[in-house]
């Protein structure tokens, strides 16, 4: 199977945020058949919903994988879970957040797993870190 280049959006606002996003991000590069390519600059955002919580820290790392997406949907939730998070109210505190946001030019619509991620639209953020990542993985 060939590499894809993948956009994997990190966030965080239960514990300490900034501890979770490096485990992610170092979790991320030692998944097999996968290398962290760039990550953007760590942001803090407003929570987006209806639960009231804290601020994000948000990121957006790049990788290139052979992973299948269904294979690195399940390593991304296997980070998650070894973070804490749990899976609760949609929309609440999570200890560690990982979406896939574009995974190469595919579109995928599954029950588990839609890429483009449907948010990608609705969040400026993700859409500032993908800019800021393409700018320097183009360079």
């Amino acid at each position: 199977m060939t590499s894809e280049r993948v956009y994997i959006a990190l966030g965080s606002n239960v514990g300490d945020r900034a501890a979770h996003l490096a485990h992610a991000r170092a979790r991320l590069n030692a998944l097999p058949r996968t290398r962290v390519i760039a990550t953007s600059r760590v942001e803090e955002t407003t929570p987006i919903g209806p639960v009231a919580q804290g601020p994000y820290l948000n990121q957006m790392v790049l990788v290139e994988t052979s992973l299948s997406p269904e294979e690195l949907l399940a390593q991304c939730r296997k980070i998650e879970a070894e973070r804490g998070r749990e899976r609760r109210e949609r929309w609440g505190p999570r200890t560690l957040d990982l979406d896939i946001v574009r995974y190469g030019s595919r579109t995928i619509r599954e029950p588990n797993l839609t890429i483009p991620h449907p948010e990608l639209p609705h969040r400026d953020f993700w859409r500032r870190e993908i800019a800021e990542l393409e700018a320097v993985s183009l360079a």
